[in-house]
C-alpha cells in the first residue's frame, strides 16, 4: 500500500432528517471499510457526510492542501442537489473518482417501503451528480457496482495507481546531465509546457558536476559496493576481486554512489545521460543506471527527459505489482511470416526489473561514447504480457501512445548480444502496430512495463488532460488514423482560441 490516502466523500441533504443522515454516515463508513479490506493500493479515509455548499467547498480545499491525499472518491448515497457541488468541484485540483454504488447488493423485495427508497437512492442521486460533473466539464473516472465485486475494486485500484502516478509527476524533479543527443528530434520537447501539464521540473546540470561527485567518492566505499555486487549477481571472473578488470567494476560502483548522492541532493527521482556528453567520465553509466532504476528512479538515454519521466511514473503506478518497468527501444525486427516479433534493447541501461532471473554483470566494448568499456547487467526479459508507452511533444499538445505486447523467449540464445533485452509480439500484429505507431509520431524510446495494463495509462492520461492513443488487439490502421484526426481537432478546440 502506498504511503498516501484517498478521501471518501458522501453526499446527502437535510431533507430526510437526522435519523436518515446518521444511517447514511454509518453506511458510508461500511463502504470505506469494505474498500480497505480489499487491499487496495491506497488507504481510503472516510470523511463526514456533506450536506451543504460551504461544507463541500471546504472539503475540496482541504483535500487540495493535504499532501498525503492523492485523490477524492465521491458517492451520492441519497439525492444530493448538485448545485451545492459547483463551487467544490470547481475548487478541486486532485483526481476525482465518482463511485456509483449503493449500500445493499440485493433489494429486500418483501419489505421495501418509502423510507428504504429515500435512504438508498444513489440510482438517481448519482445521476444528479453526474449531470453537474458533465455540465462543468469535470474530468473524472466513473466506477459502477457494489464494492463487494472484485471488478469494482480492481477499477478503483487502477484509478488509485494512476493518481499516485500523477502525484509523482507533479512533484518530480528531473536531472539532465548535459543536453539531448545532437540532431535528434523526438527527444526534444517543451519543458515549460511539461511542467504546466504534468508538473515535472526538468533542469540541466553539467556532466562535470557528476564527474566531481564521482571523484569525491570514498574508494573504500566503492570497493565495498563492488563486493556487494559479487554477492548479489553473477559477476564475470575478470571483474571480480583479483580479476584483471576489477577496477572497472569499482568505477561502476563509484558512478552509482555519485549518481545516487547527486539525485538525492537535488530531490530528483528521474535523470538522463548522453553518450555524446560524458566530460571526464571514464565510462558511460551502465550498471549504475540499471541499479538506480531497480530502486524506482526514472531514466532516459541520450537526454530523453520525457521517457525518464514516464519510467518514473510507471515505477510508481506499478509498485507492489508483479513485473517491472524500464527504458526500452525498438531495435530490430524478426520478419519471418507468421512469426513476426520485435527485439528491443538499449546500449546499456535496460532495467533488470523485467526479469525474475539473476542478471550477469559483464564488461564489453561499446562502439560509441569514446570511453572505456562500460560494465552492465546482461539478461533477457521474462515472457508474459506487457505494454510499451511513449510520450511525444506534438507542438500543441503531448500525446501518450501505448501498445499492448506479449513478451516471448528469443527463438535462439543470443550469446553475442551483451545487453539487457526483450523480445515481444505487438498487438494486433507487427505490421499494424508499427504502421499505427509511426502514424502517431510516437518515440523510438519507450517505457516497457510488465506490471501495468492499458487502463493505468488511460487513467493517467485522463487525469493530466493528455491525448491517449492505444494500439491493441482491436486496432485497425484506418480506425487508428481516423482517431488521430479526431483527436487533433478535439485537442485544438479544447485549448481555446
Amino acid at each position: 500500500m502506498f504511503k498516501s490516502t484517498v478521501w471518501f466523500l458522501t453526499g446527502s441533504q437535510h431533507l430526510y432528517g437526522e435519523q436518515t443522515l446518521a444511517q447514511v454516515a454509518d453506511n458510508s463508513r461500511q463502504v470505506v471499510d469494505r474498500l480497505n479490506e480489499a487491499s487496495l493500493a491506497v488507504e481510503v479515509v472516510w470523511k463526514p457526510v456533506l450536506t451543504s455548499k460551504d461544507a463541500i467547498r471546504r472539503a475540496m480545499l482541504e483535500a487540495n492542501s493535504d499532501d498525503d491525499c492523492i485523490g477524492v472518491i465521491a458517492w451520492m448515497h441519497t439525492f444530493s442537489p448538485a448545485k451545492m457541488w459547483i463551487a467544490g468541484l470547481d475548487a478541486l485540483a486532485k483526481p476525482l473518482l465518482h463511485l456509483h454504488t449503493q449500500a445493499n447488493v440485493e433489494l429486500p423485495w418483501s419489505t421495501i417501503d418509502m423510507d428504504f427508497m429515500n435512504l438508498n437512492q444513489a440510482a438517481h442521486g448519482d445521476r444528479e451528480f453526474g449531470y453537474i460533473e458533465s455540465r462543468l466539464g469535470i474530468a473524472r473516472t466513473t466506477v459502477v457496482g457494489h464494492v463487494s465485486n472484485p471488478q469494482v475494486t480492481d477499477q478503483i485500484d487502477v484509478w488509485m495507481r494512476a493518481a499516485a502516478g500523477v502525484r509523482a509527476a507533479r512533484s518530480m524533479n528531473l536531472v539532465r546531465f548535459g543536453d539531448n543527443m545532437r540532431n535528434v528530434a523526438v527527444t526534444e520537447g517543451d519543458k515549460t509546457e511539461a511542467e504546466h501539464v504534468f508538473g515535472i521540473s526538468v533542469n540541466t546540470y553539467a556532466v562535470n558536476d557528476l564527474v566531481d561527485a564521482v571523484a569525491g567518492v570514498d574508494p573504500a566505499q566503492a570497493e565495498q559496493l563492488a563486493q556487494q555486487y559479487e554477492e548479489l549477481y553473477r559477476v564475470a571472473p575478470e571483474l571480480r576481486r583479483g580479476g584483471e578488470r576489477h577496477s572497472a567494476l569499482v568505477y561502476s560502483a563509484q558512478l552509482e554512489i555519485a549518481l545516487r548522492g547527486f539525485l538525492q541532493a537535488h530531490d530528483a527521482m528521474a535523470f538522463t545521460t548522453n553518450f555524446e556528453d560524458l566530460g571526464g567520465l571514464r565510462q558511460l553509466p551502465g550498471m549504475s543506471v540499471q541499479r538506480l532504476t531497480m530502486d524506482g528512479y526514472g531514466f532516459g538515454a541520450e537526454g530523453d527527459w520525457k521517457t525518464a519521466a514516464l519510467v518514473r511514473v510507471a515505477k510508481v503506478m506499478g509498485a507492489g505489482l508483479p513485473g517491472g518497468a524500464s527504458l526500452m527501444e525498438d531495435y530490430t525486427y524478426h520478419l519471418s511470416p507468421g512469426a513476426e516479433k520485435i527485439l528491443g534493447a538499449h546500449m546499456l541501461e535496460v532495467c533488470p526489473s523485467l526479469t525474475t532471473a539473476t542478471p550477469s554483470v559483464e564488461i564489453h566494448p561499446l562502439g560509441i561514447g569514446d570511453r572505456e568499456d562500460p560494465v552492465r547487467f546482461v539478461f533477457t526479459a521474462d515472457p508474459g504480457a506487457g505494454i510499451v508507452a511513449a510520450l511525444s511533444d506534438m507542438r500543441d499538445r503531448f500525446r501518450l501512445t501505448a501498445n499492448t505486447v506479449q513478451l516471448v523467449a528469443p527463438d535462439e540464445p543470443m550469446p553475442k548480444l551483451p545487453v539487457g533485452s526483450a523480445v515481444w509480439r505487438p498487438a494486433p500484429d507487427l505490421y499494424t502496430s508499427a504502421a499505427c505507431w509511426l502514424a502517431a509520431g510516437a518515440a523510438h524510446h519507450t517505457v516497457m512495463s510488465t506490471a501495468l495494463r492499458p487502463q493505468h495509462w488511460r487513467e493517467f492520461a485522463r487525469m493530466v488532460a493528455t491525448e491517449f492513443a492505444l494500439i491493441d488487439a482491436t486496432t485497425t490502421r484506418d480506425g487508428f488514423e481516423d482517431r488521430l484526426r479526431w483527436n487533433a481537432a478535439y485537442y485544438r478546440l479544447a485549448r481555446g482560441i
